[in-house]
């Protein structure tokens, strides 16, 4: 082939492309590296570039994704360099060895921490070792220079690369995009060039894979810039040539410069970057001079021995002696140190710390370095579950802190081992299919609420993609097939969806090294001063780093808040390593499944579990933890059955015994496995892991292989074959059920701390737990039920006496002035800091006392609504009426905010007086007290109505929900309403209602709501009749008839009379109670029935659901039924 003929194919190294961007440079490009790499090996590529804009978020994923497909990956960046007037130009940088990959490291990492608007030019040079450096076309400095026509200018640029990169290792670029005065700019460079010996290359910056993609990348230009297509001002590039280009397609587009094609290809044979993965990166704890980092953990471990167990018994001792041998050959000491200094820095620090996670748990070294709390020996935990001997592997010990103070270990670790040592680890939020849609709806100007449609036409599946919902979403599809514009929404949605919109920080993850990270991975800025890693935690540890994850868990913090709450209303530190884990009370609490606020027994499926199951030992609450999962959720019944003997126990085989009996012989733990594969088959606990490990894959060859192994080592021990069959077969079965007993133990151990203090401090309890979801009404009005049920009283907000969290006080819960809505942190401040110099006298005082600018009309209403100045001794209605005074008098009085200290209190004798007005309507109180609560408190809609709901037999709403009838009768307080049209094109009604007791969702058919429509307002108080049933785990209400409060009243003064029945003893039977039930229903009508029963001397009141229509045929019914002298109506 002649070099001045255009590509016709047939050789295979013409071209590299060596200036690509992944969708990590978030929301610049569409290009995804699976599918661009499939595209450049069915083009027959055998190199590619990947250079993304300063970040290298995807280098790793595309080296190994080009790897994997037999192509050779060119790592670089597209970095952003400061001219001499700081003025940021990009410039392409390739590395052609491990050197070059780490300088972009640097750099990559300098860019995002340092100097965010780009890399000046002498740090540049000091990372310029093993690059090669391209200009990157029209936004490179030479060019710009030569645009702007500075020429001199443009070569002294030039050669300060050059002097920088050598001229083997600097190119400029030529590009064809078919852009305005694209090749005047070629010809300009290309004479720069010429000048100074520089050597060109033929590049097409690709930010899409297809020509098609062209709107594709417009509108995620769009969508990152927060424009629409309409807009006339949104981004559009100048070309739509910024696609992959196939070989034959740049050959032809440079088929006149040949040396340009031909540079690419000496480019590519430089770059020879090889990654080195799984490599031992752990950091080094700073010991003393001569003291290894194994006599230290040694030493502190027996000290630590001596403080958990004065006396250790020769069993303690041989573990732990045994652990830390293992350790040492695993050369995991420093790891070990590492963990104790931060553990002991947060406990010296008074941080509280969680029992364990995971497997470390099962560690005696980490019991004796307090990192955990839980006795490995007392609770049958297995090392081995945790740090195998026969897989190496990094250990990964998982820490919790209270979420409130995580944030201070981590700063401690950050400044020990120095900020480029340390780094929480990144994650990317990406555009699943809803976010796609919705945004691509934006950019094609669907308003918010047509967004919100098209959104929800995705089924509500996670992790559900749009070919996906296309194929399950009618609505969807007929959505698609409406329009042409549609479909092209709907497209570009699809090619779109998957890609990075945003990067964040892991919720736990943090990386230590014994380097700078820098060495290994790039950095960015992080949260409070520490740094973030580019590469996300799958890559972290591929490439050998170590991982810890801090975990700030909730349920800490609530146990740090009941404890300090304790503490001040006791004056008594209570210390929980000491409760007893037998208390009886605690065990009847849990057992009663009175579990609100209780760590992970709070769900209605778990507290009926534990109500079957009656627990009266710790053990049981570990493994109702380990069993409440899918999978071995269907061995509770047996095991709840086994535990109260209503089924034999079978343990397979007598040697099995006491491995499964704290579990009723049910395996429950996989270190039940590993327990019976060490005892039958004689393997070391480590083997025992690994066959865990192989037997859970559920692969056929590995269960055949593992299978002859066992039974093998099975005959060996002197078991028959039949024996060790049937237990394989059984260890099968459960190896993905299996639960990680040292998890389930030390998760346990918070849960039983929250039941302890719960039972015995329940006040305490209580306002930390309402603290704990301040911001979220629904939660807070459940726990505010939950004290009501426990004698405790929530009291309204106090001005003098509420503080940012609840406050246990004598007569109750004290309100938290931070759950009044708009009462914000500034507000809080300023109150409480007015409030120190004494309390406040009245509503004029207040404002005189505090800024108005900051306490300002809005949130004294809000304090007024709240009940936060009923202390005042005014009527909620006066202190309303009263704000325009309290406001003027403050203005006049304090109008520069010290000129009311020129006056001592007894010099100062404006006083203004209230302006009284008439209460306010209690409906209409509670209202506004809601508005600025998000619930009732003083008082509840329902409580004025109750005896008059009481005379139909209504229930409330927390007595229906644990009434095993399904019929009920209700008065409530229609909280909201939500209608939608069904398929036929009626209407029907989902409602929100509410009593003093409860709430609960509740559903009007088409048919009852044509005929009630006008009764279903938000607001209104109602008698509702209707059904309960159960639907996904939650109780709902099925509406049969609606009664407005009107209807009610003038129901109950119609005087209808009441029919009385007397059932005698000897008839007082389930037959007899049925037969009248149904003569009741066949005449239903308004008069109510009253039962006397002979056998208890009592009456009952049947509900408006059983109420009758008094005809002859229904007495004459009843007649024969009890007897004529056993039924009187008595008209009123």
């Amino acid at each position: 082939m002649k070099r001045n003929m255009p590509y016709k194919g047939g050789r295979k190294n013409v071209y590299t492309h060596l200036h690509i961007q992944s969708g990590y440079s978030l929301l610049t490009s569409t290009v995804k590296i699976t599918e661009l790499v499939a595209k450049a090996k069915a083009d027959g590529c055998t190199s590619l570039a990947l250079t993304d804009r300063n970040v290298m978020y995807g280098s790793v994923y595309f080296y190994k994704e080009c790897k994997r497909q037999g192509i050779k990956p060119i790592i670089g960046i597209l970095a952003d360099v400061l001219d001499e007037r700081e003025s940021p130009h990009g410039l392409l940088l390739l590395a052609k060895s491990l050197q070059g990959y780490q300088n972009l490291l640097k750099i990559s990492s300098a860019i995002k921490t340092k100097s965010p608007s780009g890399i000046p030019m002498n740090w540049l040079k000091a990372y310029s070792r093993g690059l090669i450096a391209i200009t990157p076309g029209a936004e490179g400095q030479i060019e710009t220079l030569l645009r702007e026509g500075n020429p001199e200018e443009a070569k002294q640029a030039a050669e300060r690369f050059l002097q920088i990169f050598g001229h083997d290792n600097f190119y400029v670029s030529i590009q064809r995009l078919s852009i305005a005065d694209e090749e005047k700019g070629n010809e300009a460079i290309s004479q720069l060039a010429r000048d100074l010996e520089i050597k060109i290359v033929a590049t097409n910056p690709v930010y899409y894979l297809n020509e098609s993609d062209a709107l594709a990348h417009e509108v995620l230009l769009a969508i990152g810039n927060g424009d629409k297509l309409a807009d006339e001002t949104h981004t559009v590039l100048e070309s739509d040539q910024f696609y992959l280009k196939s070989r034959a397609q740049m050959a032809e587009l440079f088929h006149d410069r040949p040396d340009a094609l031909e540079n690419t290809l000496h480019i590519d044979a430089q770059c020879n970057l090889e990654i080195p993965f799984h490599r031992s990166l752990l950091p080094k704890y700073p010991t003393e001079d001569g003291v290894t980092a194994e006599e230290m953990l040694e030493a502190i471990c027996f000290q630590g021995l001596k403080k958990r167990l004065p006396e250790p018994s020769i069993q303690y001792e041989e573990r732990l002696r045994y652990e830390l041998d293992i350790i040492t050959k695993m050369k995991f000491s420093d790891y070990f140190l590492i963990v104790w200094d931060f553990m002991k820095f947060a406990k010296d620090h008074q941080i509280l710390t969680g029992p364990g996670r995971g497997s470390a748990a099962g560690s005696m070294v980490a019991y004796v370095l307090s990192i955990t709390d839980v006795d490995p020996i007392e609770h049958s935990l297995l090392f081995e579950r945790f740090l195998n001997p026969e897989r190496v592997s990094m250990p990964d010990i998982d820490i919790d802190f209270p979420d409130n103070r995580r944030e201070e270990v981590i700063a401690y670790v950050a400044k020990k081992y120095g900020e480029l040592h340390v780094a929480q680890i990144i994650t990317f939020g990406t555009l699943a299919a809803k976010a796609a849609l919705r945004d691509t709806g934006r950019v094609f100007s669907l308003n918010s609420k047509e967004q919100e449609a098209v959104s929800k036409m995705i089924p509500g599946r996670l992790g559900i993609t749009l070919p996906e919902a296309f194929k399950e979403s009618k609505r969807l599809r007929e959505f698609v097939n409406e329009s042409d514009l549609n479909q092209k929404l709907f497209q570009t949605a699809l090619l779109l969806e998957g890609l990075p919109r945003h990067a964040s920080t892991h919720a736990a993850g943090v990386v230590i090294s014994d380097q700078a990270l820098t060495e290994h991975i790039p950095i960015q800025g992080g949260h409070e001063g520490i740094h973030l890693t580019q590469y996300p935690m799958d890559l972290l540890e591929e490439l050998g780093l170590l991982k810890m994850d801090f975990l700030g868990l909730r349920n800490l913090t609530l146990i740090d808040n009941i404890l300090n709450n304790i503490k001040k209303g006791t004056g008594k530190k209570l210390d929980l390593s000491h409760i007893p884990m037998d208390d009886p009370e605690t065990l009847a609490l849990l057992g009663r499944g009175e579990t609100t606020g209780v760590f992970q027994f709070e769900s209605d499926g778990i507290r009926k579990v534990l109500i079957k199951l009656k627990p009266n030992r710790f053990e049981d609450i570990v493994a109702v933890n380990a069993l409440y999962r899918p999978g071995p959720m269907e061995n509770i019944p047996l095991f709840i059955e086994r535990k109260h003997g209503l089924a034999p126990i079978d343990y397979l085989h007598e040697d099995l015994k006491d491995i499964l009996e704290p579990t009723y012989g049910v395996i429950v733990y996989q270190e039940q496995i590993m327990q019976i594969a060490s005892r039958l088959a004689g393997f070391s606990l480590g083997e025992a892991d690994l066959l865990r490990r192989a037997v859970s894959k559920k692969k056929k060859d590995v269960l055949d292989q593992e299978r002859q192994h066992f039974v093998s080592g099975s005959l060996k021990q002197g078991y028959s074959e039949k024996t060790a069959d049937e237990i394989y077969s059984l260890i099968v079965r459960f190896a993905n059920y299996g639960f990680n007993r040292s998890h389930a133990v030390a998760y346990s151990f918070i849960a039983y701390q929250l039941g302890y203090l719960k039972t015995h401090h329940p006040e305490y309890f209580m306002a930390a737990l309402l603290t704990s979801v301040v911001g979220n009404d629904e939660k807070i009005s459940q726990y505010i039920r939950e004290a009501k049920k426990k004698g405790i009283m929530v009291l309204t907000p106090s001005i003098n006496r509420s503080g940012y969290p609840f406050l246990p006080e004598k007569e109750g819960i004290r309100y938290s002035l931070g759950a009044i809505k708009g009462i914000g942190g500034t507000v809080l401040k300023e109150i409480f800091a007015a409030r120190r110099q004494k309390k406040f006298a009245d509503l004029f005082d207040f404002c005189l006392r505090v800024s108005g600018k900051i306490v300002n009309r809005k949130v004294l209403e809000a304090l007024v609504h709240s009940g936060a100045f009923d202390e005042f001794g005014e009527d909620r209605a006066t202190l309303l009426a009263s704000l325009d005074v309290a406001i003027n008098h403050t203005e006049l009085v304090n109008p520069d905010d010290d000129l009311f200290d020129m006056f001592s209190d007894g010099e100062f004798s404006l006083k203004p007086k209230y302006n009284r007005v008439e209460p306010i309507p209690i409906e209409h109180k509670l209202s506004l007290e809601k508005s600025a609560l998000g619930l009732y408190l003083s008082n509840h809609p329902v409580t004025s109505y109750r005896e008059l709901f009481q005379h139909f037999g209504c229930l409330t709403i927390d007595e229906a929900t644990n009434k095993k009838e399904s019929k009920v009768l209700l008065g409530a307080y229609i909280t909201s309403v939500k209608t939608i049209r069904t398929k036929k094109g009626d209407v029907m009604a989902f409602l929100s209602v509410s009593d003093e007791e409860g709430d609960i969702e509740a559903v009007v058919f088409p048919n009852v709501y044509k005929n009630h429509s006008a009764d279903l307002n938000h607001g209104q108080l109602v008698m509702l009749q209707g059904t309960l049933e159960e639907r996904d785990g939650k109780t709902q209400l099925l509406i049969r008839n609606v009664y407005p409060l009107e209807r009610v009243k003038q129901m109950k003064e119609e005087k209808n009379g009441t029919v009385f029945l007397k059932i005698e003893a000897g008839k007082q039977t389930k037959d007899t109670l049925q037969k009248i039930k149904k003569i009741l229903m066949q005449h239903s009508g308004e008069t109510k029935v009253m039962l006397f029963y002979e056998r208890e001397n009592r009456y009952v009141q049947l509900s408006y659901w059983d109420w009758v229509n008094p005809t002859d045929s229904l007495m004459q019914a009843l007649f024969d039924l009890v007897g004529k002298g056993n039924v009187v109506y008595k008209k009123e």
